[in-house]
């Protein structure tokens, strides 16, 4: 996480709850760096790519789910280890922002190829990196970096962990894969409404400045 003392954090309720925080104490009792915890969130991501891109099983589905929320629990405990347990670092940025970006990308772009529509997969990748270049772009202009949307990094991987459980069950009743197909698209759409909404959000903000 970045070292400013002002540092941009996204609202997690989670983060307060007594496992994260008893998690994120043991950690950093134990010297685990907070940026090391932002790469293991890309080795989940990772795994999970590798079990929609070469598996088409119900179990590989319902295991990148798991892959799914488990790169989510480290992009909640490497900030609680960087703040709360005081190890931030001069390169907390980077980490905070890129394994974000590449875990988006291992995940969605396989999606595609799982739905049999690449396209629609590399579209929700792009997207998604969008709605994090318009809030840090907000920020570059020093403004507060804006979170919401309908389909904010949260959204984003809840809509795919549901569509990974909709899909183990949808393929061995009917052998079809529109869950997958649904998913890829209320990302892509959402992600594009995000983008438009806090781009607006950025210019009604500058025009009132």
């Amino acid at each position: 996480m970045p070292p400013e003392q002002n540092v941009a954090r996204r609202p997690i309720a989670a983060r307060s709850s007594a496992w994260a925080v008893a998690l994120s104490t043991w950690l950093a009792g134990r010297r685990v760096t907070p940026n090391s915890i932002s790469v293991i969130s890309i080795v989940f991501a990772a795994i999970g790519a590798l079990l929609l891109g070469l598996f088409s099983h119900p179990l590989a589905w319902l295991a990148a789910a798991v892959c799914v929320q488990l790169r989510l629990v480290c992009n909640l405990l490497d900030g609680m280890v960087a703040i709360e347990g005081g190890m931030k670092s001069k390169v907390g940025a980077l980490y905070n922002e890129f394994p974000d970006r590449i875990a988006d990308t291992l995940l969605l772009v396989p999606l595609g190829y799982a739905a049999g529509m690449p396209w629609i997969g590399w579209a929700a990748a792009l997207l998604a990196a969008l709605t994090a270049y318009v809030r840090v772009f907000g920020g570059a202009l020093g403004l507060p970096q804006d979170f919401s949307g309908v389909m904010a990094k949260q959204r984003r991987m809840a809509a795919l962990t549901v569509g990974l459980v909709a899909q183990a069950i949808e393929a061995p009743l009917f052998g079809s894969r529109w869950s997958l197909i649904a998913t890829a698209a209320i990302i892509s759409a959402g992600s594009l409404i995000t983008c438009i909404t806090r781009t607006t959000a950025i210019a009604a903000a500058l025009e009132q400045s």
